[in-house]
């Protein structure tokens, strides 16, 4: 039996079925193009996962002074592929927590500073991105613009031009920042992990 549907409507058809049969892709999800120092750097840090460390303060700045007098605990609190979130506790003060995010260009420090009751401090969420390779144990991150213009806001203009840097070995975390006449640092132990701090504020 001959097929009555004319020619025009089967070639329609045809172009039909196979657009119908072709799956839509959505965009994929930018890769992280990480410089092989910085996966490195990151997976040394990740190694730690769900550790505690005691640090002490190094540098000889006199604005640390109240630093020193409190204990100085790091955890390597939550991990994944793309970021870790390590709390810095100093004595009572469960406000900080440093964020180490992958990006598509490399990685990014932020400072998470909350207040007792969960809420974000005026001043959080600053830090910068890597701006080169760095090397396997230490990495470097300058002010970007956003925390920039926060600090300014806040009367914090002599942070602007601040510089975060964080090393990493077997067997010392250091934290580090550096400006114009402004320099601290604070080491902790890895070979030796601690009892487990609370929550950081706003972390539960």
């Amino acid at each position: 039996m001959e097929n009555s549907m004319p020619p025009i409507l089967l070639t329609r058809f045809g172009l039909l079925s196979l657009f119908i049969a072709t799956p839509v892709l959505a965009n994929p999800a930018p890769e992280h193009s990480l410089a092989k120092e910085q996966d490195s750097f990151f997976t040394q840090l990740a190694a730690h996962c769900g550790k505690a460390f005691a640090g002490k303060v190094v540098s000889k700045d006199g604005a640390d002074a109240a630093f020193r007098d409190k204990s100085l605990v790091m955890h390597v609190r939550e991990c994944s592929d793309t970021e870790l979130k390590i709390p810095f506790h100093v004595g009572d003060d469960h406000s900080r927590t440093w964020v180490i995010t992958k990006t598509t260009q490399g990685l990014r420090l932020k400072h998470d500073h909350r207040h007792q009751d969960g809420t974000e401090d005026k001043v959080t969420m600053y830090g910068g991105d890597t701006m080169t390779a760095g090397t396997s144990q230490k990495q470097s991150f300058p002010i970007d613009q956003e925390s920039i213009a926060n600090f300014i806001q806040n009367g914090l203009n002599q942070s602007v031009t601040n510089v975060w840097h964080m090393e990493v070995t077997p067997s010392t975390f250091s934290y580090l920042l550096t400006r114009a006449n402004r320099h601290f640092q604070v080491d902790f132990d890895l070979s030796q992990p601690q009892p487990l701090p609370p929550a950081p504020w706003g972390h539960e």
